[in-house]
C-alpha cells in the first residue's frame, strides 16, 4: 500500500525539505535585494523593455499581474507578465526578475530549441499532471490504472527536467544583457545575479522532487524490482 508508506518519505522527504528551503531562500533573497534600488532607476517593466529593444525584439507586450513572483512569459501571446512587486519597482531584485523573463522572450524570438520543446509539451503535461494522481489512486483497486498513472506522471517529470536548461539559459541571457544595456552597473550585477540564482534553485528542487516521486512509483509498481509488499 502507498497510503502512509514510510518508504515514500524515505524517497521524497529529502526532496520536499530541499523544496521548502529553496522557496524560503528565494523569497528572502528577493526581499533583501528589493530594498536596493538600481542606479539606472528603471522599473522592472522598463528594464525588460530596454533589454528587448537592445536585442531588436518587438511585438512583446509587458503586463502587470497579481501575486508574488508570479512572473512569466507566454510564448503563445508574446506577453511578458510581471508581478506588481516587479513591474513597477526599480529594485535590483525587480530588474533581475524582469530581465530573466525578457530572456524567455529572446529565446522565443531566436527559436531556442529547449523552449520550443517545453512549449510543445505544455498541453499534454497539463493533462497528465492533473490526471496522474487519480490514476495512481485508482491503481490501489485496479493495478493497470497504477501503471497508466505512473506513465502520465513520468511525462510531467520530463517536463520539469526540460524546464531546467530553459530557465538557466534565460538567466544567463539576462545576466549578460543587464550590463550591456545599461540596466545595472557591473558592481550591481552580483546582487541581481543572486536573485536569479536563488530562483533557479526552486526549479532544481521541483525537478528533484518529481524524479524522486517517480522512482518511488516505479519501485512500487515493480519496475525497479520492488512491488507492493
Amino acid at each position: 500500500m502507498m497510503f502512509f508508506d514510510p518508504v515514500y518519505f524515505v524517497f521524497v522527504g529529502p526532496a520536499l525539505l530541499l523544496a521548502l528551503w529553496a522557496s524560503f531562500y528565494t523569497k528572502s533573497t528577493f526581499r533583501k535585494y528589493s530594498k536596493s534600488a538600481s542606479s539606472s532607476g528603471l522599473t522592472g517593466a522598463e528594464a525588460a523593455s530596454r533589454m528587448l529593444q537592445a536585442h531588436g525584439i518587438g511585438g512583446v507586450r509587458i503586463e502587470s499581474v497579481g501575486g508574488m513572483l508570479t512572473d512569466h512569459y507566454d510564448p503563445g501571446t508574446q506577453t511578458l507578465r510581471l508581478s506588481k512587486g516587479v513591474y513597477s519597482s526599480p529594485s535590483l531584485a525587480a530588474v533581475g526578475i524582469a530581465c530573466h523573463e525578457a530572456g524567455h522572450a529572446l529565446q522565443h524570438a531566436q527559436s531556442y530549441t529547449w523552449l520550443g520543446l517545453r512549449t510543445s509539451l505544455v498541453p499534454v503535461t497539463s493533462v497528465c499532471s492533473n490526471l496522474s494522481y487519480w490514476f495512481i489512486i485508482g491503481g490501489f483497486f485496479l493495478r493497470p490504472l497504477l501503471l497508466v498513472g505512473v506513465v502520465m506522471f513520468a511525462i510531467a517529470v520530463v517536463f520539469s527536467i526540460i524546464t531546467l536548461p530553459v530557465e538557466w539559459n534565460a538567466s544567463a541571457r539576462a545576466k549578460r544583457a543587464m550590463v550591456q544595456a545599461g540596466i545595472v552597473t557591473p558592481t550591481e550585477l552580483p546582487h541581481a545575479k543572486a536573485v536569479l540564482n536563488a530562483a533557479f534553485l526552486t526549479y532544481v528542487a521541483a525537478a528533484f522532487t518529481a524524479v524522486m516521486q517517480l522512482l518511488y512509483y516505479l519501485l512500487r509498481t515493480g519496475v525497479l524490482g520492488g512491488g507492493d509488499d
